[in-house]
């Protein structure tokens, strides 16, 4: 029995403490998660959808024989980053319950539009206001998942939410490669295109999903399955470990904001650590096995599966592992030392070709630093719950504006299969995380001494007063 709860603890972290907690934690972990989840899966799915459509026919049929897939990922990044503090200040102002599926629904119907564009420039101009609508999600779920669970139970919420959305690009390769089979002609439609209908009829139901069941915050929620006892409880159990209060908004937050070192250190940390995932995001793999030939669409599409696999499996563990032992940073050192491995099997370009694959693979973990690096911010700020949401929103924001142009000049399409400088640049930007997670750890810990020490002497003072 010893040995289950010890393997218990370690999953889901330390149990609650009574059986009504224990209910309310179960509900949430249904209610929150299946809809944020399902959410990012679309997210993704819509997202990394082009990239499976432009070695699947979009490239041939819209004359994409240049640098236009990397401008179609910096424009989508463009509107991302305009829309992404935005979007969780308004949840602010907005219940979350309507804010979250209302951009759902326009991501999903600008998913379906690029099913009928005919030239490349109408890609630009629907995937800017895809971008953002999209920026909702992310940051936005981070912030909510930080409302709603203790510190000890973030980390893994973080990590299944974040996988959800790999799952999604997962999803994007097998099911194009499944349309590309089947679908391909079906009535005088491209097989890309029948992708981008059938994501964004998998979007919209999922949206009325979030505007019926979505609890909003533990401060206002008003959701049907909770009681009144339940209710009460979410917002006490937070007590000590977040801001509970939502005081309103006023300028005085830039001042907090600016004027701490939390809004700066976590930004720079995701704006650099963020970019180890560029073997990813970018589908090196897939137009690496298109570049060298001998791969079939199918095979393009499906073999990158892989790295998202990896990605996965190592969000999951990590996420798991750091709750339990409430250290975030080692996460960050070891998917640095793994795309530092992957960077040089594939800059030694006379490697066999099964090497590059396990190179290409191992590069999926550098995705277990998403979920671990806003877990670990969520608890740096869980003392302002309005310094929270901008921090979290700045940090995804200022690595979209690293990534606006960084695909651009270090991952053209026109540099597969090698992507030399790509490599290079990956190898840089390993040893320039674990320099900032660094800075990141050593700040926090001398925050905590500092928090310890004014209570230790307000605790005294309090004493000396009594015995006087």
């Amino acid at each position: 029995m010893k040995r289950l709860d010890y393997i218990n603890q370690f999953l889901w972290g330390k149990s609650p403490s009574t059986k009504q907690e224990a209910r309310l934690v179960l509900k949430i972990d249904w209610f929150i998660l299946s809809y944020c989840c399902l959410m990012y899966f679309t997210n993704y799915l819509d997202r990394s959808n082009v990239n499976n459509a432009y070695v699947s026919g979009m490239k041939e049929d819209l004359h994409m024989f240049g640098t236009e897939l990397n401008k179609i990922t910096t424009i989508f990044t463009c509107g991302y980053i305009i829309g992404m503090i935005p979007n969780n200040i308004m949840l602010h102002v907005v219940p979350p319950r309507v804010w979250f599926p209302t951009m759902q629904i326009i991501w999903g119907a600008l998913t379906m539009c690029t099913s009928a564009v005919r030239n490349i420039e109408q890609v630009y101009a629907i995937r800017f206001f895809q971008g953002m609508a999209e920026s909702s999600t992310f940051v936005g779920t981070h912030y909510i998942l930080g409302s709603w669970y203790k510190s000890a139970e973030l980390g893994k919420r973080s990590g299944i939410f974040t996988s959800s959305g790999l799952v999604g690009t997962l999803f994007s390769g097998i099911l194009q490669a499944a349309i590309y089979k089947n679908l391909g002609g079906a009535s005088g439609l491209s097989g890309w295109r029948w992708l981008f209908i059938i994501d964004g009829v998998i979007t919209l139901p999922i949206a009325l999903y979030g505007f019926l069941i979505f609890p909003d915050l533990p401060q206002t929620t008003k959701a049907f399955y909770l009681t009144e006892e339940e209710r009460e409880l979410a917002y006490s159990r937070l007590q000590g470990e977040v801001q509970v209060d939502r005081p309103p908004l006023t300028w005085d937050l830039a001042r907090r904001v600016l004027s701490r070192w939390r809004w700066y250190a976590c930004s720079l940390l995701f704006a650099i650590s963020g970019e180890t995932e560029s073997f990813g995001s970018n589908n090196l793999m897939g137009q690496w096995l298109k570049a060298i030939g001998g791969y079939t669409v199918e095979q393009v599409d499906f073999y990158p599966s892989g790295v998202t696999a990896v990605a996965i499996a190592s969000t999951l563990v990590c996420a798991t592992w750091t709750d339990y032992t409430r250290a975030r940073w080692p996460v960050l050192v070891y998917m640095s030392v793994a795309c530092i491995v992957a960077s040089i099997c594939i800059l030694v370009w006379s490697s066999p070709i099964g090497l590059k694959f396990f190179a290409y693979y191992i590069a999926g973990a550098s995705y277990a630093g998403q979920a671990t690096t806003f877990a670990w911010a969520n608890e740096i700020c869980a003392d302002d719950d309005q310094e929270r949401s901008v921090v979290l929103a700045s940090m995804n924001m200022w690595n979209n504006v690293i990534n606006a142009w960084w695909t651009i000049v270090f991952y053209p399409a026109t540099d597969a299969p090698r992507f030399h400088k790509g490599m290079i640049a990956m190898l840089c930007i390993c040893g320039a995380t674990l320099g900032v997670t660094y800075l990141v750890y050593y700040l926090e810990r001398r925050e905590r001494r500092r928090k310890r020490g004014s209570q230790e002497q307000v605790e005294y003072n309090q004493t000396t007063v009594k015995s006087s």
